[in-house]
């Protein structure tokens, strides 16, 4: 502290005790800190509406901030928007931040917020999810009415999905390109903690701490997050024992145990909600049309042992999509496993000799995916079911899922907001290009009383009514195999002492690390 500093100092004190009128309180220390990161995979893109997908919203959560976020407790708390309310069934009305501005130095309107949702409507990953959504209005610079074409119960749900984007900025280049390199994909101005100030893909992303950023509550002393892609779990655990990095994840099921009695390290564990699953491609395998090949495949798969021996068990098996907790979950539902119904099946079915089909599997988006994809193959031996398997890396595998490059696909889903009704809107409603739906459909499953029954829910205010046509939509996706329930991913960290990453961790998977403390 210099003589100036001191001297201001004792003078605020002083002048605090003698008129009542100033409170001084030493300013917080910048943010010195610097977080070095190992996650399974870096952000396929800096565009926030390219893909859907758990590593897109962890990077939105650096650069930008949405309306609302999910707290540990699965409350909301208020971010860009300040409150809300509601003003009549089918509007809410939030109330944003003053004096917030984007990376870019532009200040943060209402205009940035509509121009968010009119954007996120040309995205064929978030269009579906913001489908039950009429409009989005400023109503002044700083005000802005959500309204929904019905009464509808996930407003704040939907919107912790809405991250403001700097209209400004992104103005006549922002153009949408899924796996492309537009602008957008390249460039960001968000509000969040932190910029991007170097992405070198599949090596290095660099984020940097903005020096303005309007939260001066948060105790976050980060000023640089340093993230690095690396792809097997044990280099990423030998990275942190090293002390090479600071913070890992996912922590392979197989270290945990090794991790809790390293004396310099802290493990944090949660039950997950994210469904991993098989889909089934009928319109690539007419076998797979027929619901009882489609059953067979489901009960030749032996979840319970996955989940205990490839996942250490840390994970749950899984019998239908919605986990524990869920409106739509069945607790009567487990899973299936039965290798003579298989056989029968396929018998019944004509195809007891069976067929050859491909699978592909990412290798580094899920806990263990790649080897879940070999143990699925060998499964489907027994009912003489032969599997060409291939697994790619994540950048390389959305690009192969979105064209339906295989007659088995491996996709994981956590809903999107933390409601039964999000598993079927993206991965089992009839595809539709104009609304959004199904859009993660890659089975081609299509049945007009599931449709019904999900965008009735959508306008269902009863919670008790609401939970019976979401019972009602699961057990028909269950009982026709819709899709191949795997099991409920469970979610671990790993971290040096020093970084207290507790707080800011969530069944989520969003780290918050704007908030994040790292002692020095």
């Amino acid at each position: 502290m210099t003589r100036f500093d001191f001297f201001r100092s004792l003078f605020l004190v002083l002048l605090a005790g003698v008129t009542g009128l100033v409170a001084f309180a030493e300013e917080p220390a910048e943010p010195t800190a610097v977080l070095r990161v190992a996650y399974d995979a870096d952000p396929v893109s800096l565009d926030p509406h390219e893909q859907l997908s758990g590593g897109t919203l962890q990077y939105c959560h650096l650069v930008f901030d949405p309306l609302v976020r999910w707290k540990k407790d699965m409350s909301f708390e208020p971010r860009l928007a300040s409150s809300w309310e509601q003003i009549d069934p089918l509007t809410t009305r939030f109330k944003l931040r003053k004096g917030v501005t984007f990376h870019s130095g532009n200040p943060f309107t209402a205009a940035d917020v509509v121009y968010t949702f009119e954007r996120l409507k040309k995205s064929s990953d978030f269009k579906g999810l913001f489908a039950p959504f009429a409009s989005v209005t400023a109503v002044d610079d700083h005000t802005v009415d959500v309204v929904t074409k019905k009464p509808y119960p996930l407003v704040l749900n939907q919107v912790t999905y809405l991250f403001p984007m700097d209209r400004k900025f992104y103005a006549g280049k922002d153009e949408i390109a899924k796996h492309g390199n537009s602008f957008a994909s390249r460039n960001v101005s968000g509000t969040g903690p932190f910029i991007v100030t170097h992405r070198e893909q599949g090596v290095r992303v660099d984020f940097t701490r903005q020096k303005n950023y309007w939260d001066k509550a948060s105790p976050g002393n980060v000023a640089k997050v340093i993230l690095k892609p690396v792809k097997e779990g044990p280099t990423r655990v030998a990275a942190l024992v090293s002390g090479d990095v600071d913070f890992i994840a996912p922590v392979p099921p197989s270290d945990l145990e090794r991790l809790r009695k390293n004396a310099a390290i802290e493990v944090e564990t949660m039950t997950g909600t994210r469904i991993i699953m098989l889909q089934l491609n009928q319109k690539r395998v007419d076998a797979f049309e027929d619901a009882r090949v489609r059953l067979a495949i489901d009960y030749a798969i032996n979840n319970e042992g996955i989940a205990r021996a490839l996942m250490s068990g840390f994970a749950t098996a899984a019998g239908q999509l919605s986990p524990p907790g869920y409106s739509g979950h069945n607790p009567e539902r487990a899973p299936r496993y039965d290798l003579a119904k298989a056989k029968a099946l396929m018998a019944e079915a004509g195809f007891e000799k069976g067929f050859t089909v491909s699978m592909a599997a990412p290798n580094n988006r899920y806990v263990n995916d790649a080897k879940i994809a070999v143990a699925v193959a060998n499964m489907l031996k027994r009912i003489n079911i032969t599997v060409n398997l291939r697994t790619l890396p994540k950048a390389q595998y959305w690009p192969e899922f979105d064209k339906q490059s295989a007659d088995i696909m491996m996709i994981g889903w956590h809903s999107d907001t933390e409601d039964s009704a999000n598993f079927a809107e993206f991965l089992c409603l009839t595809r539709d290009a104009e609304s959004g739906y199904g859009q993660y459909n890659n089975a081609n499953f299509s049945n007009p009383k599931v449709d019904q029954l999900i965008l009735s829910s959508q306008t269902e205010t009863d919670a008790a009514a609401r939970r019976k046509l979401l019972l009602e939509a699961e057990g028909i996706l269950i009982d026709e195999a819709a899709i191949v329930p795997l099991h409920w991913q469970d979610l671990a960290w790993a971290g040096r002492k020093k970084v207290a990453f507790g707080p800011v961790v969530n069944v989520m998977n969003f780290p918050y690390f704007g908030d994040l403390v790292v002692e020095k």
